[in-house]
């Protein structure tokens, strides 16, 4: 049933916004049915630099001026120091190109682009043009990165490191209850804090660690606390060294914070890890060797969003195009220390001045692709929900990537076969279910060639465009971009996004499937040392690990590796493996503690080491990332083994008697509107259908429970069925397809004068209903038969027949309308019937 439910529920309302937006916008190109809300312009394209000296003297020269120098000269960038006669290194030099490149090269690492100087200095506050030193250190990779390209000199591998060699540690973790938290720490962010951070403030601002609830205030204000150096707390640093909110004098509010911090601590008991453990040595999360988003295709990247920032109310473009479509947050809108957003019914808009810059570039390639990491909140959606649009309100738009339940969506504005709001959309497939809430890569492209096309994980959906390509010579420059509603604040989506580029040009399923593969997010390589139990030197267990959200990490892929050149380790025995973290193990997500595994010479590789599993689990974060200590616990290691004695269950209590519950259920309303679409063959989406659907929806049930169903219901399931028979029975090709043979055109007393013709109306009806003309597949006896929970069919013939000789007994003084009337209530009457109630 979901998969006419989910189509219905999606296009009865763009069926109904897709009929008024080219009723009211016919023939328009541009305008707005509701003014687009402003948005500041907070990141300016730079200035112009003029360049008069000489030409290139080489093709790395030309790259450097295309990639570097063109982007960084301008005066409110580096072009107003680092020039000729002026500070050095003069790499934006407007006298010689030539000269530029040979300093600004000393800048550069081609092979690492963010280990470069030009980065690492402006990172650390040199001359930044936004408020984020980080989204300019950002940007500036991006451009060494486009010549590294260029240079064909992007590094390819990662070099493994042994890590800093630490045993496990007893360790303090937070209480579940925040009974000290509420009487140490929480009063202080209560008086001094709440007038931001708390979802009650004027200028709410997350995290609420302030928050009048104090379980909520506690959550949050966890991954701000060090249990074992409170004076390294983030609550502490803030006050101190970045003299952020004093409330008199910066040391001593600081002194005090970490003072309440301490006795909070103090109350704490440390845990001390099991001596008969057989364990890997320690890790934190930044011992790991960062493996993250390498050789992603972003050659045509015009606008991209990486999250980095991880505060304020600005999503910064990082794509290096200028101008920069910078997105400000409003609403209920979260940071996630994974890079990322979680939108819980707010969203990030773009100022319309900057997001002209989409106009500009794709109304000129004529194709583009939205590219997206995002994990839906939910399946149930719809209108669609925005994920991304770039629109002026409910029923205009350029482009918008959404969400309707299973489906994800895509309209496009063309100039020939959409609206103005680009209906008819490209929708997935029901049946695939393409949606689920986790996190999936949506991508989106469209070409003048091939039209729309949707790609979920790597992969194209296969669902084709209704309508033909055209052209987007009919897009409309003032507009707005905007992630998780319309400019409107309607239309809203839920959930997160991880990432989010628009390129100039349509990816083909290579580069999408290469972005797919190289994953989202700041990802670490954890390596655990196990040399002492196995004997092989340097020897480790590998994760690739990540923050997933604000609430936990993803460890997956673990392998077993050697640093040591030339080894060849052969025989080590791994069983019962466990994650642990901050002296315990782990309460849940032990997705190896069934592992059974030998590291053998023929299955080991020097380069790669040895898969010992394809499972990925979630852990629960505790502290934050810079302060949970993570460990591996085996029991059987090598040649070293731990005995785990699991505690015996507690009996189970006996199970109540429950009421006795009805053998028969009822279907729900969406399962009502579904089946009386597949039965009687008409669209759920027809105009006249999706009507009456909206009158009597909120009538129908809600629930399978036969024991609730009214009488009031009833009335709602028959409005629909008349309508769905008069649509189907007033539609002379349908009616004839469903009914062969019958003669509409015939008088009422002699259409129905006999068994035969009658036959010709009822039996279609009951093979729809009752599973008459049902024939299993060949595997299954291939045989034909009804259903055998079926009304009895002779007594529903009896009382279809009964009813049409009620409806033709004016016999020869029937008016003409009659034969057709006759068949729509004799459809409506089987149709509105138990037969399609009952489930």
């Amino acid at each position: 049933m979901k998969q006419i439910t989910a189509q219905t529920l999606l296009r009865k309302g763009l069926i109904v916004s897709g009929l008024l937006a080219s009723t009211l916008l016919a023939a328009c190109s541009g305008g707005s049915g509701q003014a687009t809300e402003e948005q500041p312009n907070t990141n300016p394209a730079p200035g112009d630099a003029t360049y008069s000296g000489p030409a290139p003297e080489s093709e790395d020269v030309q790259n450097y001026k295309r990639y570097i120098w063109d982007n960084l000269a301008a005066e409110n960038r580096c072009g107003s120091c680092h020039i000729e006669g002026n500070q050095s290194p003069r790499f934006v030099r407007k006298d010689d190109i030539n000269l530029a490149h040979g300093e600004g090269r000393e800048l550069v690492n081609l092979g690492e682009p963010a280990e470069s100087r030009l980065v690492t200095k402006v990172a650390s506050g040199h001359n930044c043009w936004l408020s984020s030193a980080d989204a300019c250190a950002e940007i500036i990779t991006n451009y060494i990165e486009e010549w590294a390209a260029a240079a064909g000199s992007v590094a390819s591998t990662i070099k493994l490191t042994a890590p800093t060699e630490r045993t496990v540690g007893a360790s303090k973790s937070f209480p579940e209850s925040s009974g000290s938290f509420a009487t140490t720490v929480y009063p202080l962010l209560e008086v001094y804090c709440s007038s931001c951070h708390s979802e009650d403030a004027a200028t709410a601002q997350q995290p609420y660690f302030a928050s009048s609830d104090v379980d909520k205030a506690y959550e949050a204000a966890k991954a701000r606390m060090d249990l074992d150096n409170p004076e390294n707390s983030r609550f502490v640093v803030r006050l101190g060294d970045d003299f952020h909110n004093c409330w008199n004098d910066c040391a001593s509010n600081a002194d005090a914070m970490a003072a309440a911090i301490r006795e909070f601590a103090d109350g704490i008991s440390l845990t001390e890890v099991d001596p008969e453990w057989v364990l890997s040595k320690a890790l934190y999360l930044t011992d790991g060797i960062v493996s993250s988003g390498g050789g992603r295709i972003e050659n045509n990247a015009i606008a991209l969003y990486e999250f980095k920032t991880g505060s304020g109310n600005t999503a910064y473009d990082t794509s290096g195009v200028n101008p920069a479509i910078d997105l400000q947050l409003s609403g209920d809108v979260e940071w996630l220390g994974s890079w990322g957003l979680q939108l819980k019914g707010g969203k990030a808009q773009g100022a319309t001045a900057t997001s002209k810059k989409l106009f500009d570039t794709l109304s000129a390639t004529g194709e583009y692709t939205i590219e997206a990491w995002v994990a839906p909140a939910n399946v149930v959606q719809e209108g669609p929900a925005r994920i991304v649009s770039y629109s002026a309100g409910n029923d205009i738009r350029n482009f918008t990537l959404g969400q309707a339940m299973y489906n994800y969506t895509f309209q496009n504005r063309n100039d020939t076969s959409t609206d103005a709001d680009g209906m008819p959309a490209l929708i997935a497939d029901d049946m695939a279910e393409r949606v689920q809430a986790t996190l999936q890569h949506v991508v989106a492209t469209f070409d003048p060639i091939n039209g729309r096309r949707l790609y979920v994980n790597g992969e194209y959906t296969g669902d084709a465009d209704p309508v033909d390509a055209g052209l987007l010579s009919t897009w409309d420059d003032t507009y707005a971009l905007v992630i998780g509603s319309e400019a409107s604040n309607e239309h809203v989506w839920q959930g997160s996004i991880r990432l989010l580029a628009i390129h100039s040009r349509a990816l083909n399923q290579d580069d999408i499937l290469t972005n797919y593969e190289a994953g989202v997010g700041e990802k670490y390589l954890l390596l655990f040392k196990v040399e002492e139990q196995t004997g092989v030197p340097q020897g480790y267990v590998m994760f690739e690990v990540q923050q997933y959200d604000n609430h936990g990490y993803l460890f997956s892929e673990p392998k077993f590796i050697s640093l040591e050149a030339g080894a060849s380790p052969d025989g080590v025995v791994i069983k019962g493996m466990r994650i642990g973290i901050n002296g315990r193990e782990a309460a849940v997500g032990q997705a190896w503690a069934k592992l059974d595994t030998v590291v053998s010479a023929t299955e080991y590789n020097a380069e790669t080491g040895q898969k010992l599993s394809p499972l990925g689990t979630i852990i629960t974060l505790e502290k934050g990332p810079t302060a949970d200590e993570f460990f591996l616990t085996f029991e059987r290691l090598g040649n070293e083994e731990f005995v785990r004695v699991e505690a015996t269950p507690v009996a189970p209590a006996a199970p109540a008697d429950l009421a006795p519950q009805p053998r028969i259920g009822i279907r729900r309303f969406e399962q009502i509107h579904a089946a009386l679409s597949a039965a009687t063959g008409v669209a759920s989406t027809n105009p006249a259908v999706v009507e009456t659907w909206e009158k009597v929806k909120q009538q129908l049930p809600v629930d399978s429970d036969v024991r609730g169903f009214l009488a009031a219901q009833q009335m709602g399931i028959t409005q629909l069925a008349v309508k769905y028979c008069s649509t189907l029975v007033d539609d002379s090709s349908a009616r004839a397809s469903y009914f062969p043979g019958f003669d509409f055109s015939a008088s009422a007393d002699t259409a129905f004068d006999s068994a035969a013709k009658r036959a010709q109306v009822i039996d279609p009806l009951l093979d729809k209903l009752l599973g008459r003309a049902i024939t299993w597949p060949v595997a299954m006896g291939g045989h034909t038969a009804q259903l055998q929970s079926a009304p009895d069919e002779s007594a529903v013939r009896a009382e279809l027949n009964s009813l049409i000789d009620t409806m033709t007994a004016c016999g020869s003084g029937c008016d003409a309308s009659r034969t057709p009337t006759t068949v729509k209530a004799t459809c409506a009457a089987a149709m509105g019937s138990a037969m399609i109630l009952i489930h």
